[in-house]
Parts: C-alpha cells; structure tokens; sequence
C-alpha cells in the first residue's frame, strides 16, 4: 500500500517516531487504523444500544423467542 503525505504530516509522524512512541512508521499508521477500528466499533455499539432505547419498553422472552436465539447462536437460521 502506498500513499501521499503532506510534508508537515510525515514530518510530524518522523517526530512521534524519533520520540520513541513508535518504532518505525508502519507501527504509527497500524496504531492509527487500530484506533480507528475502535472506535468504529464503539459508535457501533452505542448505535445500538440508542435503537434498542428508541425501540420502546422491553417485553419478557418466550420459549419461542429462547429457541430461535439457541437456534441463531448454533448457525442453523441467520
């Protein structure tokens, strides 16, 4: 993968480097996609959580409701 960088980045990513925070610059970008994939998954989940909220109030579990997941969590439905 190759990509461009403008001057005051690469030499800002050179300084975090030469810092000692990073090993090399492969390990500053890899840390900045790692990052960024939590916090996708954090917005993810609080997407979920505000649908859940909005959904209305929760209503108890059924046997049927029981099986179905049981059946979802064995990969017999999707």
């Amino acid at each position: 993968m190759s990509f461009a960088l403008p001057e005051s980045m690469r030499e800002y990513i050179a300084h975090r480097v030469a810092a000692g925070n990073y090993g090399n610059t492969s390990e500053y970008i890899r840390d900045l996609v790692r990052r960024d994939q939590e916090e996708q998954a954090k917005k993810r989940l609080r997407d979920l959580i505000e649908g859940g909220l909005a959904s209305g109030p929760g209503r108890p579990r059924s046997m049927e409701d029981e099986n179905e997941l049981l059946a979802i969590a064995r990969g017999e439905i999707d």
